[in-house]
């Protein structure tokens, strides 16, 4: 019988944990929907402290790292936020390598290294990782919508390699992964079919049917994008980007 009230502590000390968690989670997700990105990122911030393997907050750490290094115009300030999204998606997959979103995480921070890596091995290094796992997020989720774009825009990004950036690649055992603007355009299609709201994706989709001389296709992606609710900090901006590219076409 001595040992029931600890048992006892050791359950409502895990009840009061998993409590915190869910309370914080509920927050930051509140924050977001505020686009406090700032308070959010606390939030999922103190989750992911408290419990190292909970993919939710580590894929959100992940985001907002990604997003905030993506504003910068400093290599050394993007290199903080991309160093610290390459941890926590690091984390993510370490908690639980067979999930789409572990893998999605791993291949969103592995496209923003490819920015602020200096040694032409180590860009094609996280080239080619980038790509690997979104293909693999997407073999074990084909409907993530974000996985989805990873990979279209990932595609997208390689056809628009400067000559000096493909010429280096070549010197390299391998050389670059093949791509292509039809997968850019399919991948990016099937991410907004299952996220209507994505406004990155949008403009996007928008660029690479500029790409393809599509305009009336471009036309129609960037009408629907100039109407999307604002669902993150950057919507303002993209959205402000499409309603120029609009200009240039009508």
């Amino acid at each position: 019988m001595k040992y029931i009230p600890v048992i006892l502590f050791f359950i409502c000390s895990n009840a009061l944990h998993a409590q915190d968690i869910n309370i914080l989670l509920k927050e930051a997700s509140n924050y977001e929907k505020q686009l406090n990105e700032t308070e959010a990122y606390k939030k999922y911030a103190a989750v992911a402290e408290l419990d190292a393997k909970n993919l939710t907050a580590l894929v959100k750490c992940t985001e907002i790292n990604c997003a905030i290094g993506a504003r910068q115009k400093e290599d050394n300030a993007k290199a903080v936020y991309y160093n610290a999204a390459q941890t926590f998606a690091q984390k993510a997959y370490a908690a639980d390598s067979n999930t789409a979103d572990a893998n999605y995480v791993m291949a969103l921070a592995a496209a923003k290294m490819t920015e602020i890596a200096e040694e032409n091995k180590q860009i094609l290094a996280f080239v080619r990782d980038a790509k690997k796992y979104a293909i693999k997020a997407l073999q074990l989720n084909p409907n993530h919508a974000k996985a989805n774009y990873t990979l279209g825009k990932w595609h997208y990004e390689m056809v628009n390699l400067s000559w000096v950036k493909k010429a280096a690649a070549k010197t390299i055992k391998g050389g670059l992964p093949k791509a292509d603007i039809d997968s850019a355009v399919y991948y990016m299609e099937q991410c907004r079919k299952f996220d209507m709201y994505f406004a990155r994706n949008y403009l996007d989709l928008a660029k690479a049917y500029e790409y393809k001389s599509r305009p009336a296709l471009e036309l129609d992606v960037l009408n629907k994008l100039v109407k999307l609710p604002n669902r993150t900090p950057d919507d303002v901006a993209l959205k402000e980007e499409g309603k120029k590219m609009l200009q240039t076409i009508r």
